[in-house]
Formats: C-alpha cells, structure tokens, sequence
C-alpha cells in the first residue's frame, strides 16, 4: 500500500517551471531515493511536501488523506517530519532539549502546570526526558545528551537533526542529503543508522542525496529529477544504469 502518493505536483517562480507534473509513489516501509543534478528541483519538491511551498497544481496524499494546501505545522502533525540541507539545530540548547523539542506533537501540558511545576508537568517532562534518551541512543548521541547541539561535530549535529526529526513520530521522514559534509567513516555510520531506523521504527523513508554509493547501498527505489521533471524511475540499480541517468546526473 503506498503511504504517500504525488499527482500531477507542479509550481513556478516568476515564470521558471521549477517542478513539472511530479508524480511519485512510495510504499510503506520503503527506503526511497529522489536524486538528480544541482537545480533540478529537489529540494522544491521536498518543501512542497511539507507546505513550505504550496503548489500550484497537484496532490500529495499521506496514508490516504489529502495534505494539499496544509502548513508546515499542519502536515508535520499528520506524519512528515524532515530534514534539511542546512542543518537547522537551536545551536544554545542541549543535545537533549533539541529532541525533546520535537515531542511536543505527543506530550503537552498547559502553561500554567509548567510555569507553577504541577505534578503533570513533571510527569510529562520525564516521559519525554526518556523518550529522548531513547532517540540519543539510536544515534549513539546519548553520552552527549547535556552538552550544547553547537558543540557537537558536524557528523553528529547531522544525526541529532535525524532524531529530532524522529521525535515528532511521524509516518514519513524526509532526509535532504544526510551524508552532505560527511568523512567516508561517518557515511557509513549514517547509512547504518538510516537501515536501522527503517527497520526499529518500521519507518518510511525519502531521502535526497548525491553520494551514490549511500543511495545503491540502502534505497530500493529511485526517482531521477531533471529540469524540474521525472526523468526515469524504478528498481535502484536499473535507474542508475540508466543511459539517460549517467548522461544528465553523472555526466558520463
């Protein structure tokens, strides 16, 4: 059963096509992969996904139900969490309250319990205090839990956006080139890390991505984005011995 479906998924900006009649179809539990050159719009697809942009023809549905035209928050509260290129932390708190951060979609208590300490406030702050830990150790970031996200490096700055991700349980995450800045080792960590998330949380997962040996090492399926439009897609290896895909994104 496809848990996120994209129809006929188009936008322009000041009359450029940015992305063209989109179309993309990932199964539950899949590892999925959308790849293509510099510019080719993945990004745009990525925050038309989660209601950065809203687009100007097109349908995303999630586990059936209709996201088009929702916000940012709206679409995180029914399912997609992501990351991003950039690494989006809140750099002057801990490791810790960064993924906590994200739990706040599950664990809530009103201003008032926080600001007097009631006893449900406290009980909250310890579940999502545990949760989190749980998240830092799937990440091997539990050790670092007190200590400044700024004061992480970058490799692990890039895991604990992963997890703060995470915190917001969603259905599908969107991760935008995970492995970007990365050394060879912490690549392959991060390609372990993203198997075992898949499997733990029986999670759906769409990454973009440049390193090609991250992509035929863990996703079983691939869309190739050029100019804006779906160029070839399928079976991981079939795509990426795709003449037209060597052509446009390998430039061989």
């Amino acid at each position: 059963m496809a848990i996120l479906e994209v129809n006929n998924l188009s936008i322009s900006f000041g009359g450029l096509m940015a992305v063209n009649d989109f179309g993309l179809n990932i199964e539950e539990g899949q590892l999925y992969g959308l790849i293509g050159p510099n510019g080719a719009g993945k990004t745009t697809v990525f925050n038309l996904l989660t209601g950065v942009y809203k687009p100007d023809q097109g349908r995303v549905i999630l586990d059936g139900k209709e996201l088009t035209g929702k916000n940012t928050i709206e679409i995180n509260q029914e399912g997609i969490a992501r990351t991003f290129q950039n690494i989006r932390l809140f750099s002057q708190l801990s490791v810790l309250d960064n993924v906590k951060v994200g739990l706040h979609n599950d664990y809530t208590y009103s201003t008032i319990e926080g600001i007097l300490r009631l006893p449900r406030y406290k009980k909250t702050e310890k579940l999502m205090t545990e949760r989190a830990m749980e998240l830092l150790e799937v990440f091997g970031l539990a050790d670092e839990a007190e200590y400044l996200a700024s004061n992480l490096p970058y490799g692990k700055q890039r895991k604990l956006e992963m997890a703060r991700a995470l915190a917001t349980n969603p259905k599908l995450l969107l991760l935008d080139e995970p492995a970007a800045g990365m050394n060879p080792n912490e690549t392959a960590e991060l390609m372990e890390n993203i198997k075992f998330v898949r499997d733990k949380f029986k999670m759906t997962i769409l990454l973009i991505e440049h390193d090609m040996k991250l992509v035929a090492g863990i996703c079983e399926k691939l869309t190739v984005l050029n100019f804006g439009k779906v160029l070839a897609e399928g079976e991981t290896s079939a795509v990426l011995h795709d003449p037209k895909v060597i052509t446009a994104y390998l430039g061989e």
